[in-house]
């Protein structure tokens, strides 16, 4: 699936928080998304995810607009993980992945209370899916640990399971090697071309640069609300106008 951005724009009392801003992220590809603090990245993360409805413009998945509202963008096969992390601390890891899966899980009110034959299978199912998104992003063996025991690393991953295991067709990582080490950060950089190799398109924030330009196919450069320059890594790299918004000069 492609997901779509046209001419997306919106404001916040008198700021235009983003402006006309046009962005595609297609399916088996690795796009990322940089600027200053402030440019609006995680504003049009929001966008793209439902949490914000634009003033103007669509978001499209696979060319259907898709709902403003965060469960059905979810359902519709649109994950994200945030800039700072949002765990649910004192469960286990394998729990916060099945939390992730959710969406997916079809069994009604009924078969709950009455734990019926469906619910249990469903259950079942659940848990081994889960289960295959701790070993995929490494974490099998902590499974049973509570998150808030995991290495800020860890936790770091555990996020990206979690998003996994509702199926996505695209999956946004808001800032995922921050406050990471050199070791860590080329994990992470491994883990994304492996999510990229299931098929699913992923557009990644980044303020480290470059991992930016070491891990994508396509970057674009939102700077003031606006899109600034897009384009492959090294072309983008060496724009005068991307030095100068980092930098201030030319």
């Amino acid at each position: 699936m492609t997901l779509t951005a046209e001419s997306v724009s919106i404001s916040f009392g008198g700021l235009r928080a983003l402006d006309e801003v046009t962005l595609t992220v297609p399916e088996r590809t690795i796009v990322g998304l940089i600027g200053p603090n402030g440019a609006g990245k995680t504003t049009l993360f929001n966008c793209l995810t439902g949490l914000y409805a634009p003033s103007s413009g669509r978001v499209l998945l696979d060319g259907r607009p898709l709902a403003a509202d965060p469960a059905q963008a979810a359902r519709s096969g649109v994950a994200r993980t945030f800039q700072n992390i949002r765990l649910f601390s004192g469960m286990s890891a394998l729990d916060n992945v099945l939390v992730g899966r959710h969406t997916r899980i079809r069994q009604g009110l009924v078969d709950a209370l009455l734990r019926s034959p469906r619910f249990r299978r469903s259950e079942g199912q659940a848990v081994e899916r889960a289960r295959a998104e701790l070993t995929f992003v490494g974490l099998d063996p902590e499974g049973d640990r509570p998150a808030r025991n995991l290495s800020y690393g860890d936790q770091r991953r555990l996020e990206i399971a979690r998003a996994l295991a509702g199926d996505p067709a695209v999956l946004m990582l808001d800032e995922p090697t921050a406050g990471m080490n050199a070791q860590e950060t080329a994990a992470v950089r491994t883990l994304i071309g492996a999510i990229r190799d299931r098929g699913i398109a992923v557009l990644v924030i980044e303020h480290d640069t470059k991992f930016i330009f070491s891990l994508c196919d396509h970057v674009y450069v939102l700077v003031r609300g606006r899109m600034l320059t897009a384009g492959p890594p090294p072309a983008v790299r060496a724009d005068p106008r991307v030095i100068e918004a980092y930098l201030g000069a030319a």
